[in-house]
């Protein structure tokens, strides 16, 4: 699959239904069979990676940020390590000191290679991590061969296993660009990428006070944090029903927006101080005019897109300069089921102003993959929707991202809500 099937070009609609109800990867799975969709969604890392160079897929740009060789080679360690050695006698591992390179954050799965260091992982190359792959690919496949005959919870590690791997698919597209921000020539990921403008949805949706159902219901694919579902007192609250765009945005600069303190939490400004900011990631200004970094290289800011690239402080301290705040993640989810906000999902991810915690009743998974989300659970922010770089399928109305407040790589972008006067 191409970039074009995840980046909308100008003009384009985003690729998912804003009422929230686009097919889950679980309904995906059902439809065409566990055996095809983790074919289809391994071959789509694949086809992400194809137009990177073996020196593209080694570079560590910052921390936070992972090289797409080592993404390629963690998400199939995902599968060898919580499906094929635990439910596969006789499996054989490729490699035993791949585990160390490839483990992420799961202490329960044994210790791991520091995180900031990723990139310094020349060896094992490419073709070996491409082998890897193939020889994961062809154990899961040879276990999927008869879906009927499957042991009990083989299904949900697959569908976990695929829905972990799309999340790394968004992240090989965004720390590539943070990597090619960095390069003084701006290279392009697709030449041919274009930022399409933002929906024109002028005006709020107003909602009432009410009770209302929060959380993932019914027998689809969630991550545990999107549950359990519980009933909340959300509204009265108006939203509005577009995104902010660069226009905005341009606005609230030239207004010295980054410059008056009054807007700004105080871990936000002295963050605008320490870093330099003065507009969104990857603004850079030349000859008085502003660019934009994108997957598409270096491209004039369009008044008309939507803002991306800004963290939670710019977000609160636009709303704030805009006499508005942001929604809490409860508010953004009953206003997307009304299917009335615009540009909802596959354009920007939407900061809310609700901190990362779990819901009532939460309890994190025994073992390894309780450590998934549940222990995240502190010092982050609450995003809503999906982006462009999200596969599609991959979004839902319950997904909860999370980042902590600083974090402006990703593709994150803003929309308002007030309450009634």
């Amino acid at each position: 699959m191409s970039i074009t099937a995840l980046t909308p070009r100008r003009g384009a609609s985003p690729p998912s239904d804003p009422s929230g109800r686009e097919p889950s990867p679980a309904a995906a799975t059902r439809a065409v069979g566990l055996r095809a969709a983790f074919r289809s969604v391994r071959a789509h890392t694949g086809a992400l990676a194809g137009p990177l160079s073996a020196e593209d897929q080694v570079i560590q740009s910052m921390p936070d940020a992972s090289p797409t060789k080592w993404h390629r080679a963690h998400t199939t360690w995902f599968f060898e390590q919580f499906l094929l050695e635990p439910h596969v006698p006789g499996y054989r591992r490729f490699d035993e000191r791949l585990a160390y390179l490839y483990n992420s954050y799961y202490v329960a799965a044994g210790p791991r290679h520091a995180r900031p260091k990723r990139g310094l992982i020349t060896r094992p190359d490419g073709a070996t991590v491409a082998a890897y792959r193939a020889h994961v690919d062809a154990a899961v496949d040879a276990l999927l061969a008869d879906e009927t005959a499957l042991p009990p919870g083989i299904a949900g590690i697959v569908e976990i296993g695929l829905n972990h791997e799309q999340q790394h698919q968004e992240l090989i597209l965004t720390d590539i660009l943070h990597a090619f921000s960095e390069n003084p020539i701006a290279p392009a990921y697709d030449p041919e990428w274009r930022w399409r403008a933002a929906a024109r949805a002028p005006g709020t949706l107003s909602i009432p006070e009410g009770i209302h159902t929060i959380g993932h219901q019914g027998d689809g694919f969630s991550y545990d944090n999107e549950g359990p579902a519980h009933r909340a007192l959300v509204g009265p609250v108006a939203i509005a029903r577009g995104l902010v765009t660069n226009g905005d945005w341009l606005a609230f600069m030239r207004d010295g927006g980054y410059a008056n303190a009054a807007l700004w939490l105080s871990d936000g400004f002295a963050a605008v101080q320490q870093e330099g900011w003065r507009a969104p990631g990857y603004w850079r200004e030349q000859d008085g005019r502003w660019e934009v970094m994108t997957l598409g290289g270096l491209q004039p800011v369009d008044p008309a897109a939507p803002v991306c690239h800004v963290s939670y402080y710019e977000a609160d301290a636009f709303a704030r300069w805009a006499g508005r705040h942001l929604p809490a993640e409860s508010e953004w989810e009953v206003g997307v089921r009304s299917g009335e906000l615009a540009d909802a999902f596959g354009v920007v991810w939407q900061w809310t102003r609700s901190a990362y915690a779990p819901y009532p009743g939460y309890r994190a998974a025994d073992g390894a993959l309780g450590e998934y989300n549940g222990k995240f659970m502190v010092n982050q922010m609450v995003l809503r929707g999906s982006s462009l770089a999200t596969p599609p399928g991959h979004a839902r109305t319950t997904y909860r991202n999370f980042f902590p407040p600083s974090a402006r790589w990703q593709f994150t972008g803003v929309r308002l809500a007030s309450f009634p006067s």
